[in-house]
């Protein structure tokens, strides 16, 4: 496979900017509409082409991530091994292409109906895993606050 083929393959898979946080929120129009303690805050991306089974698989990635600390201080815990919690916001903007020009390119974002439907499917797939999910809401503008633990964010990509 060559280097072009690959990089095409990966531009365009569904993304998960995880950020471990003691806590995060989401405000829409002055008003708070999710948040949580400590666990991690995702802002996924959902490219064209994106499957039911990538979100899914993603979402399982994402609980199973050992990126929290173990009685040793080494990061050897998943989110669900110390009963954190998630919050899922919609992020097309993980989509952009930047390869020309300064202004980000959008093309590789899914169209609306499949993005929401994949979105509200990781959200879920997450909730049968553990016990707390909270989310943004799909297609609003909204206001993210969070505190970082670590920092530690990670890119996941299906």
């Amino acid at each position: 496979m060559t280097w072009s083929l690959f990089y095409e393959r990966k531009s365009h898979s569904m993304k998960a900017l995880v950020q471990r946080v003691t806590e995060a929120s989401v405000e829409i129009s002055g008003e708070v509409v999710a948040n949580i303690g400590p666990g991690l805050l995702v802002l996924l991306g959902v490219m064209r082409g994106d499957t039911k089974a990538e979100a899914d698989q993603l979402a399982e990635k994402t609980v199973n991530l050992r990126i929290f600390d173990d009685e040793n201080g080494r990061m050897n815990r998943s989110v669900a091994d110390v009963g954190g919690e998630v919050l899922v916001v919609s992020q097309f903007t993980l989509a952009a292409d930047m390869r020309k020009g300064n202004r980000p390119n959008f093309t590789k974002a899914a169209e609306p109906e499949l993005a929401e439907e994949l979105y509200e499917l990781y959200a879920t797939t997450i909730e049968k895993l553990i016990d707390r999910v909270a989310t943004g809401r799909f297609g609003s503008k909204m206001s993210i606050q969070l505190v970082n633990d670590g920092p530690v964010t990670l890119l996941l990509e299906r």
